[in-house]
């Protein structure tokens, strides 16, 4: 017997309409959403999907392999860039990952019912890009092995971590948000574990979604635990939102190099993670949803609602760069001049750096226009060139205002070399096949929230009212 989301509901409200196709009934959602993992024959875009990522994983582990044999000597490092794409990649990665808590705990809180269709597969994202983002800081150490003395444990030496180093700012931001968004992404899949043990025909699948899903029934008080549960865990991984990046963020403000010594960067690191978590959600949102012809439960209005927050972070992101350059200006001081106007306006680093301000602050303007917003392969396009872009950002950031020190003895310039892009490009395929992973064994979509829409839905609780 499959599950249900009776009382879970408001009496008489009724969502737009464009929330999801009206037409929609209960077991036309169930049956588009969860015969994708249940499905016997393995769809062809999925073995191309997922055999790239495969491919491209294999090259991150062919890149670590190297790197723990011969050490960090094999990237670009240099004298004055001791940061380089190791730290650029994890801030990128950070940032991509907030997107998901952002759609499931704040707009949940907000009650805002359009984040339904998109929760769970942004709530995916979030975790796979946890995980990425922690494999840099690891290496960056250059003893990875050793990584336990990152955390307080008890120790006969009583040698405890350096709670003043950005660096373990970083390990407990990061493992407190993956640990809350795990837990909020698996507490989201219970009902929806259950509706899939249900529908199994596979006594071993069977058994595995009845393991995974607790021994729910949807009875009333199920969903009244779920519901605590839920709040509970939206209300702890909202101020992660806030809280995260701006930790990252202190790992640069806290510093005396120009460029970095400022206090707009937490706010303006939050704004960017948010705009390029969005990015990323377009990005693989797009066509997913035309492949799985899933239209009907992801409308077009999710589409343009991401598009809007795309638009509005990215208006706060140009304005954090404006503000870098009064600040620069402002201050009087000479270094920062420098670093901004003979670095990275003029410097040896300048298309970086333009190409950045046409990435994140000239590009987005054209989501002001419905048209674009529609036109779902330019915007698909355009999404694409805003993730570009924030990670330009970064590169910037990190290698501007270290390659040329106080002395002018200690300049040099600085490269990633086939290593750091090996690494970099691998992550990007472990990214991608957690991803696929996840469509094939997961339903992708929050089923019963996405019920919880439907006309059919509304009748019966107006009828109980």
């Amino acid at each position: 017997m499959e599950t249900t989301t009776s009382g879970h509901n408001q009496a008489g409200y009724v969502p737009p309409p464009d929330v999801i196709d009206r037409s929609e009934t209960y077991g036309s959602v169930t049956n588009l959403i969860g015969s994708i993992p249940l499905e016997p024959r393995i769809r062809p875009g999925w073995i191309t999907g997922f055999l790239v990522g495969f491919a491209l994983l294999q090259v991150m582990l062919l890149s670590v392999t190297y790197l723990l044999v011969h050490g960090t000597g094999v990237w670009g490092l240099n004298i004055p860039v001791g940061w380089g794409f190791a730290i650029v990649n994890f801030v990128w990665w950070v940032g991509i990952g907030h997107a998901g808590t952002l759609i499931s705990a704040i707009l949940l809180l907000l009650k805002q019912d359009w984040r339904m269709a998109i929760a769970r597969f942004s709530e995916a994202m979030t975790l796979f890009a946890v995980a990425c983002a922690g494999v840099f800081p690891v290496l960056h150490t250059g003893r990875p092995w050793l990584a336990f003395w990152l955390l307080p444990y008890p120790n006969s030496m009583q040698i405890w971590p350096q709670f003043r180093s950005p660096l373990l700012w970083d390990v407990f931001a990061i493992s407190t948000y993956a640990t809350v968004s795990i837990l909020f992404w698996y507490v989201g899949l219970i009902p929806d574990l259950a509706t899939m043990r249900d529908r199994a025909k596979n006594k071993l699948i069977k058994y595995i979604y009845g393991t995974l899903a607790l021994g729910w029934r949807g009875s009333a008080w199920h969903w009244h635990r779920y519901e605590i549960a839920s709040l509970t865990l939206a209300g702890l991984a909202t101020p992660l939102v806030v809280s995260v990046h701006t930790i990252v963020s202190f790992d640069f403000a806290v510093s005396v190099i120009p460029g970095w010594h400022t206090t707009i960067f937490p706010p303006y690191f939050v704004a960017g993670a948010v705009y390029s978590g969005f990015a990323m959600v377009l990005t693989l949102l797009i066509p997913l949803r035309s492949y799985y012809g899933l239209q009907s439960v992801v409308t077009m209005r999710h589409i343009h609602n991401c598009a809007k927050v795309m638009l509005a972070t990215g208006l706060i992101v140009g304005y954090g760069y404006s503000m870098e350059i009064f600040i620069a200006w402002y201050s009087g001081v000479e270094y920062e001049q420098f670093m901004l106007i003979t670095e990275r306006m003029t410097g040896p680093y300048a298309l970086q750096y333009w190409a950045l301000i046409f990435c994140n602050v000239i590009t987005p303007q054209f989501l002001w226009f419905r048209g674009v917003r529609e036109n779902l392969v330019l915007l698909w396009i355009l999404t694409i060139v805003v993730n570009i872009g924030m990670w330009l950002e970064r590169y910037v950031i990190v290698v501007i205002s270290l390659h040329r020190d106080y002395l002018p003895s200690s300049w040099d310039m600085y490269s990633g070399t086939v290593w750091d892009w090996g690494l970099y490009i691998g992550t990007l395929g472990l990214f991608t096949t957690l991803i696929f992973l996840f469509i094939r064994v997961l339903p992708m979509i929050a089923i019963f929230e996405v019920r919880m829409l439907l006309p059919d839905a509304q009748k019966s609780e107006e009828k109980k009212a």
